[in-house]
């Protein structure tokens, strides 16, 4: 058994067997306990010398390592210095990540990871994950059973670099996304960090700038497309089949002409699914359930307007259709209250220029007889929101400002409590700010955002803004498929996990006296709020017949089990036969 592989079942032992030499152990961050390390372990694995002579505590080592920390004069700095103590020693850089979870999420993934990803040649330190790059496409296979040879995977995050959060097509430097989202996996659901792997397939870049950056680490090509794409994407998932038969992949960040296309073509043959699509529907569908109940309404009773027709925006409606039959609507009637836009204004069945996603959500030409707009031209958003009345209104288009007050104020004329989700991240790209929005609606709005936001002060009031952060979504959806033992990931497990968010969400929503409870549960509940939705997972995937059915008690002694904590094992010289008996 190697080091790395037996560190999952490292808390049922008395203490850690390992056969690493001093200065090797000091630069592996699963095992490394820098200045912690006891005098007795210095002495049995030769590290004396090697350290200074006092032996920290963890509780020391948080102290000396927040300090530092706080040092930092930007949020790129503050990324660095995050991403340093990962590659140095995991147990505290996640153990400090807990104490700090508010303050520092937001570091270690959205806004500060966009700039992070932006700036990644530059800022490089050391190698975390795989690239696989197109030119190795003969080696993908031998590539991924090399680590299958070292530890067990359960989970991958794998993106192509071309459209990174609102930032588009950024090449190798989109790693740092599926990096920050399994930092989140084991920050939030407790999935240890030797079973994680992140990857970038790296098929070039259309970015002229970074071709041109002399320090540019990828590889230096425009993007490849077409059938040569599909056959490496192909070649790919065979090659993580082969080698991580029972791991679950997330598809993330691919641009909307693959992100879609991918997911359907390989849902069902891998166990696997895409935060973009699925997961924003979900943590979105929470917020807008948590919402409604808040208005006293219902959520067949919406009327709602999307800016943006992507990926995350028919994701979105995949959702609110889903829950909407769930509740006994046909799916025409679900569809008939959605209402799409993007930069060629409302999506209808009139339009020849729409690709598949958006014909499913696209609204028949004679709902809008009546408008006054000739069929051919383009109908914008305010003249959407003028005819629509929407009672909900989401952005997805990274279009800063394009809730503007004319467009407000025209919704909140026709609802007394509007539901605003401006979505888009990173911050400068938010279609409007929440104390903007509550200023046009007289206080009345129900505002939820996709970047973090402050409390805003309104009115006497302190109304605190939830982040519709897919943090509360996938972590959780990742280990209930896990724990279940699931092949695949169907749209009810989605489903199941907005509910069980929607649920937390509500409990935690009417604050007191003069405090306006948030959409979403708190950031630092983020562990418990991923238990949660891996449960419903769980039981949803044998309810469905893609897991065997286990009961709910026995699910959550599983997923107990199965979660990691931060803190330090017993390490001791491995002999010739303790690893063996170990077994």
């Amino acid at each position: 058994m190697s080091n790395a592989t037996s560190l999952d079942t490292a808390g049922a032992w008395e203490a850690l067997p390992v056969d690493l030499p001093p200065h090797v152990l000091l630069e592996t961050p699963l095992l490394n306990k820098g200045s912690a390390f006891t005098a007795e372990e210095r002495k049995e694995l030769g590290l004396l010398g090697l350290l200074p002579p006092h032996v920290s505590t963890l509780e020391e080592q948080l102290a000396r390592t927040y300090e530092n920390y706080r040092r930092k004069e930007s949020d790129l700095e503050r990324y660095v210095f995050l991403a340093s103590l990962q590659d140095r020693n995991e147990v505290l850089f996640f153990r400090l990540l807990q104490e700090h979870i508010q303050e520092m999420a937001p570091v270690i993934y959205t806004p500060v990871v966009g700039l992070a990803c932006q700036s990644y040649s530059h800022i490089y330190r050391r190698p975390r994950g795989l690239y696989l790059a197109y030119p190795h496409r003969a080696d993908l296979e031998r590539i991924l059973e090399e680590v299958a040879a070292e530890r067990e995977i359960a989970i991958i995050v794998v993106t192509d670099g071309e459209r990174i959060l609102g930032l588009g097509d950024l090449g190798v430097g989109g790693m740092g996304i599926p990096v920050g989202k399994l930092a989140l996996y084991t920050l939030c659901a407790g999935i240890h960090p030797a079973h994680t792997l992140p990857i970038v397939l790296d098929v070039g870049t259309d970015n002229a700038a970074l071709l041109a950056d002399p320090l540019y680490l990828g590889w230096r090509h425009e993007r490849v497309r077409g059938a040569e794409y599909d056959a490496f994407i192909e070649q790919f998932v065979h090659a993580v089949e082969r080698a991580f038969p029972r791991a679950v992949l997330q598809w993330e960040d691919f641009a909307k002409a693959n992100a879609r296309r991918l997911l359907e073509r390989y849902r069902r043959q891998l166990c696997s699914f895409n935060d973009d699509i699925q997961g924003t529907g979900a943590v979105t569908l929470a917020g807008l359930l948590a919402a409604v109940d808040r208005t006293g309404s219902r959520l067949a009773d919406q009327r709602v307007v999307v800016l943006g027709a992507g990926s995350a925006a028919t994701g979105i409606c995949e959702q609110v259709v889903g829950a909407l039959q769930d509740d006994g609507l046909s799916r025409e009637m679900a569809q008939a209250a959605l209402w799409l836009t993007d930069t060629r204004g409302l999506v209808h069945t009139g339009r020849t220029d729409l690709d598949a996603g958006k014909r499913m959500f696209a609204q028949p030409v004679d709902r809008l007889a009546a408008w006054s707009a000739p069929l051919g031209d383009r109908i914008s958003l305010a003249e959407v929101v003028q005819h629509v009345h929407p009672t909900i209104l989401i952005g997805t288009a990274a279009q800063p400002h394009a809730f503007d007050e004319a467009l407000i104020r025209e919704m909140a004329r026709h609802v007394a409590q509007p539901i605003i989700f401006p979505l888009s991240n990173p911050t400068d790209k938010s279609e409007a700010t929440p104390d903007e929005l509550l200023a046009w609606t007289d206080g009345r709005a129900l505002v939820a955002t996709g970047s973090p936001f402050g409390d805003v002060h309104l009115n006497r009031e302190v109304v605190r803004i939830g982040q519709c952060n897919n943090m509360f979504i996938f972590p959780g959806v990742g280990l209930g498929t896990i724990i279940s033992g699931a092949h695949q990931v169907t749209d009810s497990m989605f489903l199941a996990a907005a509910r069980a968010l929607s649920a937390c969400a509500q409990g935690s929503a009417p604050g007191n006296g003069s405090t306006v409870g948030s959409l979403y549960p708190p950031v630092d509940t983020v562990r418990e709020v991923s238990r949660g939705v891996a449960l419903a997972v769980a039981v949803e995937a044998g309810r469905a017949g893609v897991a065997e059915p286990r009961t709910a008690d026995d699910l959550a002694r599983r997923i107990d089990a199965r979660v990691w904590q931060p803190h330090y094992v017993r390490l001791t010289r491995a002999r010739p036969h303790s690893v063996a008996s170990a077994e």
